[in-house]
């Protein structure tokens, strides 16, 4: 299944902003991505498709946030437990591996919960299509640009410290900068 976003390119972004970023926490417009038992609605909602076991059902958590969410065992695992417990979730062993699939009951309650499960969906839907924009795959080519150019010279100058040093310093400025942007914006409400 691929992910409900498509490839943007977040993974540019995630690997340098650190997995699960804006995830759980506010999303800079108000909006949590996720609330408290709303991973419970993914995962259903994941299964209702087609029964996985638990390394897909991560798997389709990240490439439904675009890269976004990384989830872990220890996050995916309890839920797949906690489901299955509530009778949401059957599970079986299937060529050495534990495979869950969605029951009908489990079916029902998405069903009844079609509005909390929308929502969810939608928050993550509002946080990735910020970063689809033509402003931001600028952006995105320009930080890649960066990250490329300053890896390769740094390989080139490995071993002399002096041009090392100076290239520290021209990151160490245009973070600087840019979080004196961010500030300036956050000061001027222009959030976009």
């Amino acid at each position: 299944m691929r992910g409900r976003f498509g490839d943007h390119g977040f993974g540019a972004w995630a690997a340098f902003c650190g997995p699960g970023m804006g995830f759980g926490r506010g999303t800079g417009r108000g909006r949590r991505m996720f609330d408290r038992g709303d991973l419970r609605y993914m995962i259903l909602k994941l299964l209702a498709t087609r029964p996985m076991h638990g390394y897909e059902v991560m798997q389709e958590l990240e490439k439904e946030s675009g890269g976004w969410y990384k989830a872990s065992a220890g996050s995916v695992y309890p839920v797949l437990q906690l489901l299955q417990d509530q009778g949401y979730v059957a599970s079986e062993e299937r060529e050495g591996k534990r495979v869950y699939s969605i029951t009908e009951t489990g079916r029902r309650y998405l069903e009844e919960n079609r509005d909390r499960v929308e929502d969810v969906f939608d928050r993550v839907t509002d946080f990735t299509e910020r970063f689809t924009g033509s402003d931001m795959r600028e952006l995105t080519r320009s930080f890649m640009r960066l990250a490329q150019v300053s890896f390769d010279q740094a390989m080139k100058v490995a071993g002399d410290s002096a041009v090392i040093g100076r290239m520290k310093d021209v990151l160490e400025r245009a973070a600087r900068e840019m979080e004196e942007l961010g500030r300036r914006s956050g000061a001027s409400g222009n959030r976009t």
